[in-house]
């Protein structure tokens, strides 16, 4: 229950930060992706969904299942974002945090299993 609370708080915090920061959001997107200001907003439900639903729900298998995917489908994001040492909002993150954040992405697969 308080693994639930504390991912639902997360995701659906993270899903709110893509409507009050897009631009930053987009910025991570590798240049090969088009309709980067729809995609960030896109996620940023599927993320506030994933949250509430933690919130207000033990997930099945199919949630499960679905976090994993957006998981994995995020993830270039990150690898872009590290790769290319791009700022948040102006602050520059140091290099091996941007690089932690991607073994953070399959600990986070790996605890979806545990909700």
């Amino acid at each position: 229950m308080i693994r639930r609370l504390l991912y639902g708080t997360v995701y659906a915090t993270a899903g709110v930060l893509h409507f009050l920061h897009e631009s930053s959001f987009r910025k991570i997107m590798p240049p090969q992706l088009p309709f980067k200001k729809e995609i960030v907003y896109v996620t940023g439900v599927m993320e506030i969904f994933f949250g509430l639903y933690m919130l207000l729900k033990k997930p099945g298998k199919w949630f499960k299942t679905l976090l994993k995917l957006f998981l994995v489908a995020v993830f270039p994001a990150n690898v872009y974002m590290a790769l290319k040492k791009i700022d948040l909002r102006g602050k520059q993150l140091p290099t091996p945090l941007l690089w932690a954040r991607l073994p953070l992405q399959w600990f986070l697969i790996k605890e979806t299993d545990k909700l």
